[in-house]
């Protein structure tokens, strides 16, 4: 018996690209679709995480949201990688800089993703599992980042659970090991792809400098990372294209 649909992903494998870009925000997904694709179509709408695949410049792209949190992104990028045939999977979220020299605008790529999550457990590792992105999705990625010219850093990002920490001083601990920024995603997807053997890549532009005191609008989050995008697009469409 086929896997599909499942609870949160009503459509078939064909419907996917090899390439799935993931924002947090079903708007985002949206605003993609809006502004760069051609002949899209709605593939997903379940709890109103949106799923569109159609072409970017001639090749094949799906755009999907993944909501908030690891939780979240563990069950769409589970079913994606496991049930539907997806091969890579490019998250593009927003993060906040912890780092002085990460300003608002920037986009960091997360070569690593350290959390203090309790996702690994499941894998029942006898130590302490280290999520990496695809090296070929992030020499690929940065490649395309130099062309658009993009401001741009590589390093460890931290995956978080807590938005709202209750230890007050818990960031100061993660800046003295050199990490760039927090989101809450990212250490599951890698997670998530090295068990099934396929790709995945994590870039987020700066939306919050927590040491600044800085930030962008809702509105700006949601429309103001072209670059971003641009970047996500022209590494997904590079696998169609053989590079």
């Amino acid at each position: 018996m086929p896997n599909y649909p499942t609870p949160h992903i009503d459509a078939k494998p064909e419907d996917f690209a090899k390439t799935v870009l993931m924002p947090g925000d079903p708007l985002r997904s949206q605003y993609i679709v809006e502004n760069f694709f051609e002949n899209a179509r709605l593939i997903n709408n379940v709890r109103g995480i949106q799923g569109y695949t159609g072409t970017y410049k001639g090749k094949p792209v799906t755009v999907m949201a993944s909501g908030m949190g690891m939780p979240s992104i563990g069950i769409y990028s589970y079913e994606l990688f496991n049930f539907f045939g997806v091969e890579n999977i490019i998250r593009i979220g927003s993060t906040g800089s912890i780092n002085e020299n990460v300003n608002v605008k920037d986009l960091v790529f997360a070569m690593g993703a350290s959390t203090n999550s309790n996702y690994a457990r499941q894998f029942q590792l006898p130590g302490t599992f280290a999520p990496i992105a695809d090296f070929g999705l992030l020499t690929r990625a940065l490649e395309k980042a130099e062309k658009i010219g993009v401001t741009y850093h590589v390093g460890n990002v931290l995956s978080s659970d807590t938005f709202y920490d209750d230890q007050e001083d818990a960031n100061e601990y993660w800046i003295k090991m050199g990490v760039l920024c927090i989101e809450m995603e990212a250490a599951a997807l890698y997670m998530n792809a090295a068990r099934a053997g396929k790709r995945a890549l994590g870039m987020f532009t700066v939306s919050d400098h927590i040491l600044k005191k800085e930030a962008l609008s809702a509105r700006e989050r949601q429309i103001g990372f072209t670059q971003m995008m641009e970047v996500a697009l022209e590494t997904a469409i590079s696998y169609e294209e053989g590079e």
